[in-house]
């Protein structure tokens, strides 16, 4: 018989987290992957705490499986579902579920700050095998 492996509780300092540009984010549209594959060994939640700068953002996107929170806690930008736009501010959240075109732009002169919590972690849909496609 398999033992299934549990993943080890941990604490850490964000300040130790780089702040990195993932792909699709410009001008200073900045995160930190605080928790995820890479430090979890987690395939169901990525949690990340993002920072974009005036006139930051990321450009539209749609996912195919994922499932997204934003939680804005300081700043303003314009966040888009679909065709339509949402100006969010400290304390306004979104829910997006996979399929819906969406995008965020910092439109406020300071810093937009927000976390962001996806799961799954992966995008790729899996076969009822539990293989990628």
């Amino acid at each position: 018989m398999k033992k299934s492996r549990r993943a080890a509780a941990f604490v850490e300092k964000m300040a130790q987290v780089p702040w990195q540009e993932f792909p699709g984010h410009f001008g200073g549209a900045l995160s930190k992957a605080l928790v995820g594959p890479a430090n979890s060994g987690s395939s169901r939640i990525d949690f990340r705490i993002s920072r974009y700068a005036p006139n930051a953002y990321v450009q539209e996107h749609v996912h195919k499986v994922q499932e997204q929170i934003y939680y804005v806690l300081e700043g303003e930008g314009i966040l888009t579902l679909d065709e339509e736009r949402h100006l969010m501010r400290a304390h306004d959240y979104v829910y997006v579920p996979p399929g819906v075109r969406h995008s965020f732009t910092n439109t406020g002169l300071n810093g937009l700050v927000f976390l962001v919590v996806t799961t799954p972690a992966d995008d790729e849909p899996k076969s009822k095998g539990g293989n990628k496609r």
